[in-house]
């Protein structure tokens, strides 16, 4: 088995270019959409809605094609079709910069709605590119080895927080020298990087001999598609059987293999804390600038995002040894509970003595959200383990898949809650909801703890011990 480090070396190099681009592409469409309609938020709104649903109505199929292709093909798909999409629509944005006020009306509608779709293009293909690379390739390379996949884990996850914070600072940069400088590097690094990562994941995939074997059937998953196909032909006519079949099985097939998998509470719980508006994403960096008192500047926000940023890396190193020593369920527990103590705190600050001292209550509320942020990214990494272990290769693709679309769904919902409290000052509304959710996150995934060990909380041997002493001790008495 292969276990270099110049193979993994490889392996962090070809995800890097993968998520730098992708993270730099995303933020910076949202920059040249803002440069090219300064007046109005419609043109943005609409490309990030019709990206968000492309995700969450297509990434079963994505899932689908995981699983049946080959490992390597795939992966090179999803960096063709990344990069095909993000050249195509720098190009476009270049058009609008230099031609949008020659443009006719219904040329921009039309330029704009070609934007929208390469932009669901993009995101299916980068999610095809991170479920085969961080749900699938790492488990075969780790080869079993517990402490090798936490390693990969770790460190995946690392690459992918450095490039949420560095890449979208970078864009924003260039964007603040000159908008069509940064469509410019926006566009060269993507065509750049294409020949490396090609050459960077061929290279894993040859090195690891595993990569090449052939995925069995998925036995399990075509038996429950005929159990459905033929409960439908025995309920409906031949043509409703037929609408079934072509429209709704694509979608119930894969939910029903995520739902029947020992894993599916752990990923369940995973998703419902995107229903979140408490992180340094759009809707609380509006809240906190629009903070009367006390004044918070956007360099203020900047420096605050990057406190968080230290605090999500922190797990990256924290969780790893944590589960060495306990296991990923167990810490799976205690983390949901750092993060639900901290965001408790941070929500009660907000509705109860936001009013009355802002000056006192915004630092904490801020400090609380910063803190909850290391139990987050720790439970992502022992959920996303737990996953690893519990599916089969055939089925990695199509769970991963599906919980993408969910992750993506509930994102949805948190942008729902400020469409429907739009106001700053109605900011505890959306942070509530995002509370609830992660109660019924952590109530789910305790479910799942207590059907798997048969009790929620370990007790530490001392107490047991000290127990033991006592219940002998009264044995004794009675004796005597």
């Amino acid at each position: 088995m292969a276990s270099s480090t110049s193979l993994a070396s490889s392996l962090y190099v070809s995800h890097f270019l993968s998520t730098w681009n992708a993270r730099g592409f995303e933020f910076g469409a949202v920059l040249f959409l803002a440069t090219i309609y300064p007046n109005t938020l419609l043109p943005m709104s609409i490309y990030a809605l019709v990206r968000a649903l492309a995700a969450v109505a297509f990434s079963p199929s994505v899932g689908k094609f995981i699983d049946a292709g080959n490992r390597l093909t795939v992966i090179r798909i999803s960096i063709l079709g990344q990069r095909d999409a993000v050249a195509a629509s720098c190009g476009i944005f270049l058009i609008l910069f230099y031609q949008k006020d020659a443009l006719p009306n219904s040329t921009r509608i039309l330029l704009l709605t070609v934007l929208a779709l390469l932009a669901c293009v993009e995101k299916l293909c980068s999610i095809m590119n991170t479920v085969a690379v961080e749900r699938d390739w790492v488990v075969v390379i780790a080869n079993e080895d517990e402490a090798r996949l936490q390693i990969l884990n770790a460190q995946m996850r690392r690459i992918d927080l450095f490039c949420k914070l560095v890449a979208p600072l970078a864009v924003a940069l260039l964007h603040g020298w000159s908008p069509n400088i940064a469509v410019w590097s926006t566009l060269g690094t993507n065509v750049i990087s294409v020949g490396a990562e090609y050459f960077l994941i061929a290279r894993v995939f040859n090195r690891v001999p595993e990569l090449a074997e052939r995925r069995g059937p998925s036995a399990v998953g075509n038996d429950d598609l005929d159990g459905i196909e033929l409960s439908s032909e025995q309920a409906q006519p031949s043509a409703g059987n037929s609408f079934f079949a072509r429209y709704l099985a694509p979608v119930v097939h894969p939910l029903n293999i995520y739902v029947r998998q020992t894993a599916f509470l752990p990923s369940f719980s995973l998703c419902m804390l995107h229903l979140t508006v408490l992180s340094f994403a759009g809707q609380m960096t509006t809240f906190l600038l629009a903070v009367p008192q006390p004044k918070i500047t956007s360099t203020t926000v900047g420096v605050l995002r990057t406190i968080a940023t230290v605090s999500e890396l922190s797990a990256t190193f924290l969780a790893p040894r944590i589960m060495s020593q306990i296991g990923p369920v167990r810490s799976g527990i205690w983390f949901l509970s750092w993060q639900l103590t901290w965001l408790t705190c941070a929500v009660g600050i907000l509705w109860f003595d936001l009013p009355a001292s802002p000056r006192a209550a915004v630092p904490i509320f801020v400090s609380g959200v910063i803190l909850s942020r290391s139990g987050l990214w720790s439970f992502d990494l022992c959920a996303q383990q737990m996953i690893q272990e519990s599916i089969t290769a055939s089925h990695r693709g199509t769970f991963s898949s599906v919980e993408m679309s969910l992750q993506n769904f509930f994102e949805l919902c948190a942008f729902a809650t400020t469409i429907i409290f739009p106001r700053p000052n109605q900011f505890g509304y959306p942070a509530l909801v995002s509370l609830v959710a992660l109660y019924c996150s952590a109530v789910l995934y305790a479910k799942f703890v207590r059907d798997r060990r048969g009790h929620l909380l370990h007790m530490p041997s001392c107490l047991k011990k000290a127990r033991e002493h006592q219940y002998q001790s009264l044995s004794s008495s009675e004796i005597d």
